[in-house]
């Protein structure tokens, strides 16, 4: 190399401008969140894959082009493939999708606000309350009152949803937010309310009896757009509501002190998260029963790939509880041939493992 090119090499080296911290931390920035992106659009992908699977499982041989038609132009089928699209398939389809999305977007919130990474709508309670206040509805006939068993299932839900949700905040409170303690009272709470639901059972006569029976296993069997509607609506207007504090929750996960000191009111961040989950829980379950883990499991796994930035973990955990009980719902229909099984055993099954293994890897990095 002569004098004149080494000459300009080293001015280059010396002048040239490098990154600046802020740049690096620009480009990491923006590497997660495409890396975020990238796993919100696969969760996205694989809920439409799972629906399309989902409504061509069954006994009746439609193809995928019969779906499609029958979707886009439905005259273009037979009334038999027609009513086999939207009455039945359909409206349970897109019933696995919406209520496991709630479910995940009712298990992201409750861990963030109790900081209790086992707490979930069924670990806790608030499952068991929705059931039983479904039962009252069920057994007590209010339709004198003009109000439909529709519309009186998720109120009646509801109510005692939030009413458990209230007493698990206040125990929550007075124990100083201990995980164990406020799991171990959610347990006893959870089976009081399945004893009560028992009592219930007990009086009731046989039609109701059956209705009761259909809510303690979970079954998507009653499904119809109508309900899919009112589920799909609450599960909106709530997804919204828990953006709009993603940043709040984000900064609660970090700490109680940490977010007061940030001038959070935490105790009404809390108290207006659990009637978000209380709402959506009860709604969702108050046509399709008692289906567990869901909740438990999707924020776990959206936990995992994507982190505590609420603004995606929510969206995250809300897709992974969709997928999975979409998922659940294609093998309830194929587990046992010529038979569709309660999803909510499905979701037992696969979720009783995953839930030993929770307790199981926090005992190691919290023993007693």
């Amino acid at each position: 190399m002569n004098k004149k090119n080494w000459l300009s090499s080293l001015l280059f080296q010396l002048f040239k401008k490098s990154p600046s911290p802020s740049d690096s931390l620009a480009n990491q920035y923006r590497h997660h969140v495409g890396t975020r992106m990238l796993f919100l659009t696969l969760l996205t992908i694989g809920i439409v894959v799972a629906l399309l699977y989902d409504l061509a499982t069954g006994p009746s041989s439609l193809t995928y082009v019969d779906l499609i038609k029958g979707i886009w132009s439905p005259n273009s089928l037979s009334m038999s493939q027609q009513v086999i699209i939207w009455d039945i398939r359909l409206p349970y389809a897109l019933m696995a999708i919406l209520v496991g999305a709630s479910l995940g977007l009712a298990g992201a919130e409750m861990q963030t606000a109790l900081n209790n990474p086992l707490a979930s709508p069924f670990t806790l309670g608030v499952g068991s309350a929705a059931t039983f206040g479904a039962s009252l509805a069920i057994v007590f006939d209010f339709s004198d009152y003009g109000i439909s068993q529709t519309y009186l299932l998720p109120i009646f839900a509801f109510s005692l949803a939030c009413l458990t949700s209230l007493i698990i905040l206040g125990v929550a409170n007075s124990l100083g937010g201990s995980i164990q303690s406020v799991l171990l009272f959610g347990i006893a709470l959870m089976f009081g309310l399945n004893a009560m639901v028992g009592v219930i059972q007990f009086i009731a006569e046989e039609g109701e009896l059956q209705q009761i029976v259909f809510w303690t296993m979970g079954s998507l069997a009653r499904a119809d757009l109508e309900k899919a509607f009112i589920v799909s609506f609450v599960l909106l207007l709530c997804f919204f509501i828990s953006l709009r504090h993603a940043w709040s929750m984000t900064i609660l996960r970090s700490g109680e002190e940490q977010a007061q000191s940030m001038g959070i009111n935490v105790k009404r961040l809390r108290l207006m998260t659990l009637i978000r989950v209380s709402l959506v829980t009860a709604v969702a379950l108050a046509f399709v029963g008692e289906i567990g883990f869901i909740g438990l499991v999707a924020p776990h796994i959206a936990r995992m790939i994507i982190g505590e930035s609420h603004r995606f973990f929510i969206v995250a955990s809300t897709l992974c509880g969709a997928l999975l009980l979409s998922l659940a719902s294609i093998v309830s229909k194929g587990f046992i041939p010529g038979l569709v099984l309660p999803i909510g055993m499905v979701t037992a099954l696969v979720g009783i493992p995953f839930f030993i293994a929770l307790i199981y890897q926090h005992q190691k990095r919290n023993p007693i």
